[in-house]
């Protein structure tokens, strides 16, 4: 049996360094887990981190193409098994909602065949989180066939408490099983 592959995307929000327990735990279970990294998120984790975990690449630049003959985000969407992004910033539901690709997470996720699996892991303040705009790009991504993994209730970084932090590395690893054991 082939290894399942995931696209675990990574963006600007204090919960990214739990990236890097999702990819080791992604890892022994023996999924593939490519890393794609916004500029945002690298303010918070390395890039060389997750490679560590992951034992392969992290892609942060939509535009590093290192094998010429083959465009880099595509070959990476036509690979995918499941796309997720975790954790997904308020700036990165609103990309992936509406469109916009000018990164390497959100460029992939509009070259993903009809077949990829797609999750989003929310985190953001709780007030972000609440918005009408965000709960309403939400709304378009879940009609586009987007699993929500819905944000804990928590005391969050910023010192609000409510809807906002990143679902646990467990609740997320669950949520995936379930879906590939569909």
């Amino acid at each position: 049996m082939t290894k399942k592959r995931i696209l675990l995307g990574v963006s600007g929000s204090i919960s990214a360094y739990k990236a890097a327990d999702l990819t080791n735990e992604l890892t022994k279970l023996g999924y593939e887990v490519d890393v794609l990294m916004t500029k945002s998120s690298q303010s918070f984790i390395t890039p060389l981190t997750l490679q560590s975990l992951s034992k392969r690449r992290v892609h942060t630049d939509v535009m590093a193409e290192e094998v010429p003959e083959k465009i880099n985000h595509i070959e990476l969407a036509k690979r995918a098994d499941l796309f997720i992004v975790a954790p997904a910033s308020a700036n990165m539901v609103g990309k992936l909602a509406n469109g916009i690709a000018d990164d390497i997470v959100s460029t992939v996720s509009l070259a993903l065949e009809d077949h990829v699996h797609r999750m989003i892991a929310p985190a953001m303040n709780t007030y972000m989180y609440l918005n009408p705009a965000v709960q309403r790009n939400l709304a378009i991504l879940k009609a586009d066939g987007f699993t929500e993994i819905a944000p804990r209730e928590a005391l969050l970084a910023c010192g609000d408490y409510g809807p906002g932090a990143l679902a646990t590395v467990d609740t997320i690893i669950q949520q995936i099983t379930q879906t590939f054991n569909q």
